[in-house]
């Protein structure tokens, strides 16, 4: 489309389409769920100078996985899983980052289906994998698997934006991968267990068929996915990913646009007092300062973490009962009394 990429003016045209494309599937996540005020999409779309950069200026393909996950993620949210699974896997095809949302999807995928049901929608993933990958698979497959999904390779130092305080021999340390590795794996179980299982029965009900659970969950239908489905499958998705994220071996500055969207979602899906807006938004105006100093210092690098980690604190001591449908309010209206009454 663009010449082999010699008519750039073009690529940042369409690069600018597609940022208007992902706000549109971003604030269509955001008013199915409710939970987000009005003012701080204004941020979302013109306080970012970091996210318009990776967008027009940058050109990378991180926007283009991102902004197909969140087609996937409408989809999802309108009970379309199967369609959603497709375009879920696309976006992996596009940037392997993708895969920080999957463990958040098993678990919805297990609520929703049980064990046997949800085998069909991984099937969906997996041969989508292997279509895309086949003119590759049949000439040299063991390179194709090696570089297109390398978990071990190694970032280089000066990019990093998140961990510029320590030593770089402790960032190359594969002991150092390990543990981030343990630390992600142990959160991840932690809100599967405390934060995302919501039912009374154990965790292990999630492989029984939904309708010989003790406790089914009533269905995700349109008409009640606002208040239940809804809400309850983008904490799910958006909070595995930001584990990834804080458990992330580097973080590079085009990474932002990995969980820059869902970071509103993050800091207001619990309750929260009047008095309290301001701060998630200051915290939101540090997370910028941190993404936009270039090249990171241990300053930058220090306050990201404490970012991360009051937006964990508050996902894990703040998150509220799945909502239920509100019941109508009683009518002012007397009620009639009958005569035989009287």
């Amino acid at each position: 489309a663009t010449g082999r990429g010699t008519d750039l003016r073009l690529a940042q045209y369409l690069f600018a389409g597609l940022y208007l494309l992902n706000l549109l599937l971003v604030f269509r996540i955001y008013c199915r769920t409710s939970k987000v005020p009005p003012y701080v999409f204004f941020f979302m779309c013109c306080a970012s100078y970091r996210i318009h950069s990776i967008f027009v200026l940058r050109l990378f393909n991180d926007p283009v996985a991102m902004a197909i996950l969140f087609l996937a993620i409408n989809l999802f949210l309108e009970e379309h899983w199967s369609w959603g699974c497709l375009f879920f896997s696309l976006a992996v095809s596009v940037k392997m980052n993708i895969l920080l949302f999957a463990p958040g999807l098993l678990f919805l995928l297990l609520q929703r289906f049980g064990l046997l049901g949800c085998i069909p929608k991984l099937c969906i993933c997996a041969l989508l994998q292997v279509i895309l990958g086949l003119p590759f698979l049949l000439v040299n497959p063991v390179g194709y698997l090696t570089r297109s999904f390398d978990l071990g390779r190694q970032f280089q130092f000066k990019w990093t934006v998140n961990w510029r305080f320590l030593p770089e021999e402790v960032f190359q340390n594969r002991a150092f991968h390990a543990m981030l590795l343990l630390a992600h794996l142990t959160g991840l179980g932690l809100f599967a267990l405390q934060r995302w299982h919501r039912s009374k029965e154990s965790i292990l009900a999630l492989l029984k068929d939904p309708d010989k659970r003790k406790h089914p969950s009533p269905p995700l239908t349109v008409n009640n996915i606002l208040w239940q489905g809804g809400a309850q499958i983008v904490f799910v998705l958006f909070s595995s990913n930001f584990l990834g994220i804080c458990c992330s071996r580097s973080l590079h500055y085009q990474f932002y646009v990995w969980y820059f969207h869902t970071l509103p979602y993050l800091l207001w899906c619990t309750p929260t007092a009047k008095l309290a807006h301001m701060p998630k938004v200051l915290l939101l105006g540090v997370i910028e300062l941190c993404w936009n100093t270039y090249p990171s210092t241990v300053c930058s690098s220090l306050s990201l973490h404490i970012c991360h980690g009051l937006v964990l604190l508050q996902l894990w001591y703040g998150t509220a009962p799945t909502p239920v449908p509100p019941t109508p309010p009683p009518s002012r209206r007397p009620t009639a009394i009958s005569k035989k009454a009287q």
